[in-house]
């Protein structure tokens, strides 16, 4: 797994023209059974995947904390919010709050989360292959390719069985 996560920058730097077109195909005429596609291709990436043996994303990137999130976390830490805001949180340039630094310091060394019940809703719903409406957040997808095996297999997935791509099938 270690292997494949070093790997995946490139990787998907390798796919970017590929990806890039195939979700503007996807975005202009997105499949009827899209949704059902995704959920289906999601659970059985899951099935096989263990984020435990990963933690990539909390390692890597940090997930925006709205106000509930915020609240809730506090709470579990019996901290008030706006404590909790000064600790751990920090605006970023669009004015969201998201953690002070990463890898996230809830993420344990043997990558569990110590905050795993009451978790952002963005980790809660990472990487996003689920969600209703995919081909909305194309270019959310392409940056969690680079982080996340199981979007990066589940992508692949989709162009495979959706056969939206540029390739022509054609017997000689």
């Amino acid at each position: 797994m270690q292997d494949f996560i070093k790997q995946l920058p490139q990787l998907a730097k390798d796919k970017h023209t590929e990806n890039k077109k195939f979700f503007a195909k996807l975005k202009k005429k997105p499949p009827k059974n899209l949704d059902l596609v995704m959920e289906e291709l999601h659970t059985k990436e899951f099935e096989r995947t263990d984020c435990l043996t990963c933690g990539n994303c909390c390692k890597t990137t940090g997930p925006l904390f709205t106000d509930k999130d915020v609240d809730r976390i506090a709470k579990h830490l019996k901290m008030k919010s706006v404590d909790f805001e000064k600790q751990y949180l920090r605006n970023d340039d669009d004015g969201d709050f998201v953690l002070q630094s990463v890898p996230c310091v809830f993420l344990g060394i043997d990558n569990y989360c110590s905050i795993y019940d009451v978790r952002p809703k963005a980790c809660q719903e990472f990487p996003h292959t689920d969600r209703k409406k995919f081909q909305q957040i194309a270019s959310l997808t392409m940056k969690n390719i680079e982080i996340c095996p199981a979007a990066f297999n589940i992508v692949e997935k989709m162009k495979e069985k959706l056969q939206l791509s540029h390739k022509t099938n054609r017997r000689q």
